[in-house]
């Protein structure tokens, strides 16, 4: 008898997610703009027409993982607000309630991997570019290199962010406890005279 066994919780297997269809949609993403940048001359000369396809897979690459699938795997989201008398800008930070949604360590690590991994294969792109005197390639590795490596931050401060307001929001609820405890305390040994 031929007896399957299945993956470890947290391993790399795309079946243990708990959000199969996002996590599918969120790799396809991921890998399809650096196959069409290394395959796209297999197919057509056409070095605009690559651009063009690279970039718009790119936008939809950062679209879908800053407001779906950083939501959806890990919890969490981040977008950046202006203020329009100072014309400054700051980035905001969101993240689930703790206890509300559990999130699952291979949706976790699949998320955090791509995030990290992405970036550093568009710099080896980049160097490879360098070293092969094709600077034509250049502005489109680095606006890959921009939208990547600016979610990757984002969401690492995001991710930061959120483990901050746990603890301390753990740490108020703590007090809270520990105080109501005491004024039980306190209330009591007055209550006795």
């Amino acid at each position: 008898m031929d007896h399957q066994q299945s993956p470890a919780p947290g391993s790399l297997s795309w079946r243990l997610s708990s959000h199969p269809i996002t996590l599918l949609t969120f790799l396809a993403f991921r890998s399809s703009s650096l196959l069409v940048y290394l395959f796209g001359l297999l197919f057509t000369e056409n070095l605009v027409l690559i651009f063009i396809i690279t970039i718009l897979l790119l936008a939809g690459d950062f679209y879908y993982l800053k407001n779906i699938a950083g939501r959806r795997l890990v919890g969490l989201r981040w977008w950046n607000e202006v203020d329009p008398s100072s014309g400054d800008s700051k980035w905001v930070f969101e993240s689930s309630e703790p206890g509300t949604k559990v999130v699952n360590p291979t949706d976790s690590r699949f998320f955090w991997l791509a995030s990290y991994v992405q970036p550093l294969l568009w710099i080896a792109l980049a160097i490879l570019a360098l070293v092969r005197f094709m600077f034509i390639w250049l502005p489109l590795v680095a606006i890959a290199l921009a939208l990547t490596i600016t979610n990757s931050l984002a969401f690492s401060r995001c991710d930061k962010f959120s483990q901050a307001s746990n603890i301390a929001g753990g740490a108020f609820s703590a007090s809270g406890m520990a105080g109501n405890i005491a004024s039980g305390m306190v209330g009591r040994f007055f209550n006795r005279g």
